[in-house]
């Protein structure tokens, strides 16, 4: 059972190692989040994955939307920071640990999936040092209680990858109100504060829009950075197929914020789909 078990391989780095300490943090992001009246319950989020220390405070945001709500499971879908791979990399028996617990994987759901799409295949390496997925399970366990996860790594995240995943899921999870997805990303990387506003903004309107094209091609032509696009593209379509194309985005700021470094700075965004 022991080699099931994706063991946390960032605690007490990007955040916090300590059970009680953790708790204590995400629920003070929680509390100090406020969210203006959401147009539903929500199908997904987007929440950033740096440390806590840069990046909860926006995160919190994002986890506000769905706190107390209740799921079945929650599909976390992130990006390789680490490797690069043609297909989606599962984690598709047994459990994700954190401080706070081991996380149950949905094996059935994810069994659907592989055999739904020759791209999505149970490959566990690419797990084992990713940080973008296992940092946003401490905020759901904190603010959702109990659920299965499905967690997916993106190798690449090209439009015709991130379109099949979104309908792949759109066909297994049929209830929508059943499943959460977390799409990970941060946005733009080492600009000035002044021009990661500028394209930050462009990625937060299109985002807003629902506008996945145009999502798509401000991505490819570097009008915006996400190191996530391929997730919250493949959450945007996801969304769009079982009928919920709302966003509405809830925070913004950047690494600068904290540390007050302007001329080289990471931004962040929290949404929610509904």
């Amino acid at each position: 059972m022991e080699d099931r078990i994706r063991k946390a391989a960032i605690a007490g780095t990007w955040y916090p190692g300590d059970p009680a300490t953790l708790t204590r943090d995400i629920r003070t992001f929680l509390n100090d989040a406020v969210i203006p009246r959401l147009a539903g319950r929500p199908v997904a989020v987007i929440s950033p994955h740096a440390g806590y220390i840069y990046s909860g405070p926006v995160a919190g945001y994002a986890y506000k939307a769905v706190q107390g709500q209740s799921y079945k499971r929650v599909v976390v879908i992130s990006p390789s920071h680490r490797a690069n791979f043609p297909f989606l990399s599962l984690w598709a028996e047994g459990g994700y640990a954190t401080p706070l617990g081991v996380v149950e994987i949905d094996e059935e759901f994810c069994a659907r999936l592989t055999n739904d799409s020759a791209s999505i295949r149970d490959s566990r390496p690419m797990h084992l040092a990713e940080h973008a997925l296992e940092i946003q399970l401490p905020f759901l366990q904190v603010s959702l209680g109990t659920f299965k996860l499905c967690p997916i790594i993106m190798g690449q995240q090209q439009m015709g990858l991130c379109r099949e995943l979104g309908n792949v899921l759109a066909r297994a999870i049929g209830d929508p109100r059943e499943t959460l997805v977390v799409a990970s990303s941060d946005l733009s990387h080492f600009h000035h504060s002044s021009r990661a506003a500028v394209m930050d903004s462009t990625i937060a309107k299109r985002i807003e829009e629902f506008d996945i094209e145009g999502l798509n091609q401000a991505l490819e032509t570097g009008a915006g950075e996400a190191c996530g696009g391929g997730p919250i593209i493949s959450a945007m379509v996801y969304a769009q197929a079982v009928g919920h194309p709302t966003a509405q985005v809830l925070k913004y700021a950047n690494s600068g914020d904290v540390t007050g470094e302007r001329s080289s700075v990471v931004g962040y965004l929290a949404a929610v789909i509904s």
